[in-house]
């Protein structure tokens, strides 16, 4: 029998030789599929809560940021099944909340798992939302550093600054409602910390 030696480089494909919609690297598949199934997961979450959220305000900031989802949804499936640009490409989120923080810890009693879905209250559900939206984050920056096809790679990574103010804007209402508090170092720590660095001076000549 003759042995037939096969050039490995026969195997290999440029991006240019395939259809759009198959220029994904394994890899890429796999943390685009991950990414895509965390955002699911987050707008389900949040048909759950919105029957139970009392508060106005967080009702309105909950729509605003489901609708956001529903288009970064749309936009993330339209880029992953056809490897081209989205006819509805990633838009900004602007959030309607003061960025006003409150520094400092009030006396507050401990926390305990909820026994009960009926002891879940608004402190809860803004807390929910704020974890999704972290994990939607962090999902879309470890796809976009993963990702080989330029268009999914450029969604993913547009993706995260917005996810990022959307976890903002949770943020700020948990602070505003007393739930999230930001406690502080003392003027001496914080100001030997603050100057532990200086900048470098670039002597490159351009």
């Amino acid at each position: 029998m003759q042995h037939q030696n096969q050039n490995p480089n026969d195997q290999l494909k440029q991006s240019e030789s395939l259809p759009t919609e198959k220029s994904h690297g394994a890899h890429e598949i796999f943390d685009a599929h991950e990414t895509i199934g965390t955002l699911i997961g987050a707008m389900e979450h949040y048909k759950l809560y919105e029957q139970n959220v009392q508060c106005q305000q967080l009702q309105g900031i909950m729509t605003n940021q489901y609708e956001y989802l529903s288009n970064l949804y749309n936009t993330m499936v339209q880029a992953y099944q056809t490897g081209q640009r989205p006819p509805q490409t990633t838009s900004v989120y602007n959030m309607e909340t003061a960025n006003d923080v409150t520094y400092g810890l009030t006396p507050s009693q401990p926390q305990q798992p909820k026994q009960n879905p009926q002891q879940l209250d608004d402190q809860c559900y803004s807390s929910f939302m704020l974890g999704h939206l972290k994990a939607c984050a962090t999902a879309c920056t470890t796809a976009a550093l993963e990702t080989t096809n330029p268009v999914m790679r450029r969604v993913f990574q547009d993706s995260v600054p917005n996810l990022c103010e959307m976890a903002y804007e949770t943020f700020l209402y948990q602070n505003e409602k007393n739930y999230y508090q930001v406690p502080q170092f003392d003027d001496q720590t914080m100001t030997e910390l603050l100057n532990s660095y200086q900048t470098v001076t670039n002597t490159q000549q351009h």
